[in-house]
């Protein structure tokens, strides 16, 4: 079972450490970014928690901006490809669940967000060891968000025999509701840990919040808040009216204005080493344009949501063609079309195109990470402040998070009323409240953390995107289908949830 209390807790067991030797991580002792010695090997006992605790955030957070990004930005409306990327992310765009789960080709999900979990697991082992009660908090907060995206991603998953390295060599699946309430009580004590360890002042190792207990505990219930809010058409009311008793008694609020959880590793200018989106996405150390920069384009969808609030965002994000926006649609169902050619279509606008200057969502190279934005937890309050479940004025947190949004991608403050008073923006004007918050929280998550966009359409059916044009192609993407790593060595269990399939079977929040 999960290790839950303190008191409780184990020293590592010399078997859990051969299980991370195939997790990648970047650690050195400054910059956290050197692969030359893996922490995970069995040597890696030499190697301090304040070497290996960093190393899994970067690990942690790698998925969210590149693997979970991706998968957002496509099945949740914002990207799709032009001519020159036709064949590329094929899989994707005809929502082919055999192919994405296959163990060569496909997309590691489950292997990458398992794996995050079994290190956060040894590193509080280690740190029990050590009477370190930051490194537990933390850790358990982190294995919360963890666990809370794979049950996004796959449902039903191990939970309690998870994280015991090769104790459970099969271990049961527990349904998606009873994971995500494990999950939020596991954030709690993790908040209850990280407060009540000892002041050390700031912390180099850790590279969110330097050791900023009371950040930390706003970033643990903004994650709880945000698995509430998924719950917002199934979950029992009871039950998240409790969960928001229990943040608002613990009293540190939640991320808000000017607070965001970046991670900030000291990214260098060397292959492997920049920021991973913007190595994935812009630029290579030599300043040439990457494969997915020439071949990503936005949504004709996205551009016209943009272009029909007079968004100032959009010529941040893009690059206009002969004065114009020009994006594509998912599943090129017309790629012999000449308008959907790479010089014909609006690529991302970075600082290489704006004269140097940083805009955007490419400002430089060793731009911190978003794990979770203010912008993303302010609608989120917004939200829960609509719904009546939290105090505060929901049009506020509304109109601030659409401000973090603007100073994010560089738009000046200055613009922000002539574009709020728009009847199309104006939380005021809207007889539809939550759906004008969730119109606006797709806008301002574009390529951020698009993998929202994606649970946010599955939660609600906003904002209403096409779903693929690819020719043939009927329903949407609903879940990820259980890996074929998992079904080879656990296949039992895995098999026991039922028909497994990426276009019908739903995660327990999705109501249909």
């Amino acid at each position: 079972m999960i290790i839950k209390d303190f008191d409780k807790m184990r020293n590592v067991k010399k078997g859990l450490i051969l299980t991370f030797v195939g997790l990648i991580t970047l650690t050195s002792c400054d910059k956290f970014l050197d692969v030359n010695e893996n922490p995970n090997a069995p040597g890696a006992s030499t190697l301090p928690l304040s070497a290996k605790f960093p190393a899994a955030i970067v690990s942690t957070v790698n998925q969210e901006t590149i693997q979970l990004n991706q998968i957002g930005a496509f099945f949740g409306g914002y990207w799709g490809t032009n001519n020159d990327g036709n064949s590329s992310f094929y899989d994707f765009k005809t929502y082919n669940g055999p192919s994405i789960r296959n163990q060569r080709g496909g997309v590691p999900v489950w292997e990458n967000g398992f794996n995050n979990i079994l290190y956060f697991q040894l590193i509080k082992d280690e740190a029990f060891s050590s009477g370190d009660r930051f490194y537990i908090g933390a850790s358990k907060i982190m294995q919360g968000w963890l666990f809370l995206r794979l049950a996004d991603v796959y449902n039903n998953i191990p939970f309690d025999e998870a994280a015991k390295g090769t104790e459970f060599k099969a271990p049961k699946y527990e349904d998606g509701k009873s994971v995500y309430q494990k999950a939020v009580n596991l954030i709690t004590e993790g908040i209850q840990d990280v407060k009540n360890s000892p002041e050390v002042g700031v912390r180099t190792d850790d590279i969110i919040f330097k050791g900023n207990k009371s950040q930390w505990a706003k970033f643990g219930n903004t994650i709880k808040l945000r698995a509430l809010i998924r719950q917002s058409e199934v979950g029992d009311q009871s039950y998240i009216n409790a969960e928001i008793n229990t943040i608002e008694n613990e009293g540190s609020g939640y991320l808000s204005v000017g607070e965001n959880a970046y991670v900030d590793p000291g990214y260098l200018n060397s292959t492997g080493k920049l920021n991973p989106f913007w190595e994935n996405y812009y630029r290579n150390v030599q300043g040439a344009a990457v494969a997915n920069y020439r071949i990503i384009r936005p949504t004709v969808y996205l551009l016209d949501q943009y272009e029909l609030r007079n968004d100032p965002r959009l010529e941040k994000l893009y690059v206009a063609v002969n004065g114009e926006y020009k994006g594509v649609l998912f599943g090129n169902p017309d790629a012999g079309n000449p308008i959907y050619d790479e010089e014909n279509t609006s690529s991302f606008k970075g600082a290489n195109e704006n004269n140097g200057n940083p805009t955007g969502l490419f400002k430089k190279f060793n731009q911190p990470s978003v794990l979770l934005s203010s912008f993303e937890s302010l609608f989120l309050q917004a939200e829960a402040a609509q719904r009546g479940w939290i105090s505060g004025n929901a049009k506020t947190f509304y109109e601030d998070a659409i401000k973090e949004s603007f100073n994010y991608l560089s738009v000046p403050a200055s613009e922000f009323a002539q574009y709020n008073v728009q009847n199309n923006v104006n939380l005021d004007n809207a007889s539809a409240k939550i759906a004008r918050i969730i119109e606006q929280k797709w806008l301002a998550l574009n390529s951020v953390n698009s993998i929202e966009a994606w649970n946010d359409y599955r939660r609600l059916g906003l904002p209403d995107f096409p779903g693929t044009a690819a020719t043939g192609i009927t329903g949407r993407p609903l879940r990820f289908m259980y890996p074929e790593t998992e079904r080879g060595t656990n296949g039992d269990n895995a098999a026991a949830q039922g028909s497994d399939l990426m276009t019908k079977d739903r995660v327990w929040w999705d109501k249909e």
